[in-house]
Formats: structure tokens, C-alpha cells, sequence
């Protein structure tokens, strides 16, 4: 796979060239969508994703979210087969940044969803997928990366809220699921705990 292009600074004062993040590597996903109007893009949704499964440092997610993943390439990968879906960014275990979907668009990533007494999280969020496997832990470059990426959001998006896919879609997805740690991702940003999922 081609190696993806990275978008130099706009200004020295802005991360952002209208819905690419400057400090990204770009490969543009054809999964996307206009967003519905009045849409106030308030949420944050952090994913985790492998593939196969817990195997990481290849291209397979970046082939999935730009329709050009080989089905016959791992067995997992029939499990899966034909799906169309994307998401706005995705951080590898190195902290690298990627980013698939115009922030400005509707990304395929949150599915049947509802938080903040709306549904239909894709309509007003902005979905960032770390490399990952649910359960498992993450990289200390992943939450750095994270942390600022948030930060940036909230220079051009009235972000508001930040949650986990399992709390957007509870009982049907468990990512970035226990090994994830909230707190750490809330002391990085100073972020006040109502920003945050509930605590069970």
C-alpha cells in the first residue's frame, strides 16, 4: 500500500487546514458522508481496532477503512467481509497519527448509537480508533497523542463530551473496553470528570 501523504502546517499558529489535522498522515477513506445540517460536532468517540485481532504494525486497518483490504489474505478477515466503515483518525501503538475522513464529514464508525439523549452518534462526532485490542492496554505515545489530538478538536469544535464506542453502543461493543485508562486520558487533558463517562 502506498504510504500516505502528510499535509504540512496550513499556518504555524493553526494544527488544522479545514478538516485535516496538519500533523497527520492522509489516506482518504471513500466511507463518509455530509453530516445532517445544524449538527453540533460536540463528541469525541475513542475506538480500539486490530486486524487480525491483537496482531499489530501492518496496514490492515488503513486497507479496511479505505475498501481495499484482501478478504482472503488472513481467515479472520472473511468474518468481516464487504464492510464499509471508517473512521476520522486512527493512532497507532507509536503514537502516529493517520487520518481517513475530512472532520467535517460523517464518519462510519459509531453504528446504531446514542449518548446525551441523541442518537445516531455519527451525525455530531468525531471517531478516533487506536490500534488495539479491547481489553488490552495501550501505549503511553497513544494517549499523548490522543490527548492532543482532543485538544485540537476543541480549538475547532465545541467538543463537550468524550467516550468509549462500549458507551455509545452498550451491549453491542466493548472497545476500547477495560484497558483503557480514562483517568490518565483526564489528567492529560485537565479536562473537568463530566467531560468523561460516568464511572461505574
Amino acid at each position: 500500500m502506498k504510504r500516505p501523504d502528510t499535509r504540512n502546517a496550513a499556518s504555524a499558529d493553526s494544527p488544522w487546514r479545514q478538516g485535516w489535522h496538519t500533523a497527520a498522515h492522509v489516506c482518504p477513506s471513500p466511507n463518509h458522508g455530509v453530516r445532517p445540517d445544524g449538527a453540533q460536532i460536540d463528541l469525541v468517540v475513542v475506538h480500539s481496532i486490530s486486524l487480525p485481532p491483537g496482531e499489530y504494525g501492518d496496514d490492515s486497518v488503513a486497507r479496511l477503512f479505505t475498501n481495499t483490504l484482501d478478504w482472503d489474505a488472513h481467515p479472520y478477515f472473511q468474518s468481516i467481509r464487504g464492510l464499509e466503515v471508517s473512521s476520522h483518525f486512527w493512532i497507532r501503538r507509536d503514537g502516529t497519527l493517520w487520518q481517513f475522513v475530512d472532520t467535517d464529514r460523517r464518519a462510519w464508525h459509531a453504528g446504531a448509537s446514542s449518548y446525551r439523549g441523541r442518537a445516531q452518534c455519527n451525525d455530531d462526532s468525531i471517531g478516533i480508533e487506536l490500534e488495539g485490542l479491547e481489553g488490552d492496554r495501550f501505549e503511553p505515545a497513544q494517549y499523548v497523542c490522543l490527548a492532543r489530538l482532543c485538544q485540537d478538536l476543541a480549538l475547532r469544535y465545541p467538543i463537550a463530551h468524550v467516550a468509549g464506542h462500549e458507551h455509545i453502543a452498550p451491549g453491542r461493543k466493548c472497545d476500547p473496553g477495560p484497558g483503557f485508562d480514562w483517568a490518565r486520558l483526564q489528567d492529560l487533558l485537565g479536562w473537568p470528570p463530566e467531560r468523561f463517562p460516568v464511572k461505574d
